[in-house]
């Protein structure tokens, strides 16, 4: 038997220390996420009042300015018994186009932006390639 080496270890050692890596890899791992989130859970905490705020005070102006339009366009029909029906109306149609397109580009930005964590990603998939190549170099 070879006696000259001492620094050999046994298999059990070897996946003990291996299981306690990859907790710690994990935990970090995991922190990372909890960090990052936690950062966007702090900013959407500090928004979400100003933006109800904007909204409440945004809707109120589109109301009145509403108003002013069908304003007017009732002027347009002065002499007619329907102008407020008709007033409503093209103001109403005008409204649902605008509406539409707005969707519309709303929908096509959610679709090309993510929100996931891009940092955990990142850093998973880079922990992925550091992986692999450790295995490469040890078979």
């Amino acid at each position: 038997m070879n006696t000259g080496v001492n620094n050999v270890r046994s298999i059990g050692a070897t996946l003990a220390e291996m299981k306690i890596e990859l907790l710690d890899f994990l935990d970090t791992r995991i922190e990372l996420l909890k960090t990052e989130l936690r950062e966007k859970g702090k900013i959407l905490k500090a928004a979400a009042p100003l933006g109800g705020l904007g909204a409440l005070l945004l809707g109120t102006a589109y109301l009145l300015f509403t108003l002013a339009v069908v304003s007017l366009v009732v002027v347009a029909f002065q002499d007619n018994p329907y102008r407020w029906f008709f007033a409503f109306l093209i103001v109403g149609f005008a409204w649902a186009v605008f509406g539409g397109i707005a969707v519309y580009f709303a929908k096509r930005k959610l679709e090309t932006e993510t929100f996931l964590p891009q940092r955990t990603i990142e850093v998973l998939k880079g922990d992925k390639i550091w992986i692999e190549a450790e295995v490469r170099n040890h078979v």
